[in-house]
């Protein structure tokens, strides 16, 4: 299975973006799905995740309000909404996929099946 982000990019502060994670080789309908982003010389902090039925999302408290996670009925898509956009969002953001857990399990890197390569997000002052 290989996750493979797109969607970052420059952006002013203040806009918006979304991010795609499509999955290829399988479906994840069995997978929560969360996103993780990280900075030069920082560990990677987790952001947000959905649940593998979409039910239940989990966001850290500096993007609750500002970014939404979701994923497609296929679910062979995740994404994540992001506005309000703060230049210190400006990181790698790293989509995962772990198999049977619950969204507020995915908050650490710990224990994923599955990551991607990251797509960069830039965001201006």
């Amino acid at each position: 299975v290989q996750l493979v982000e797109s969607g970052g990019g420059l952006v002013q502060a203040g806009g918006s973006l979304r991010l795609s994670c499509s999955a290829s080789g399988r479906t994840l309908g069995s997978y929560a799905m969360g996103w993780f982003r990280q900075v030069p010389g920082k560990e990677r902090e987790f952001v947000a995740a959905i649940s593998w039925s979409g039910a239940n999302t989990y966001y850290a408290d500096s993007v609750k309000g500002r970014f939404t996670i979701s994923r497609d009925n296929a679910k062979t898509t995740a994404y994540l909404q992001m506005n309000s956009l703060k230049p210190e969002d400006t990181a790698v953001y790293y989509c995962a996929a772990r198999y049977g857990t619950g969204a507020s399990s995915m908050t650490t890197r710990a224990g994923m099946d599955y990551w991607g390569k990251g797509t960069l997000v830039t965001v201006s002052s």
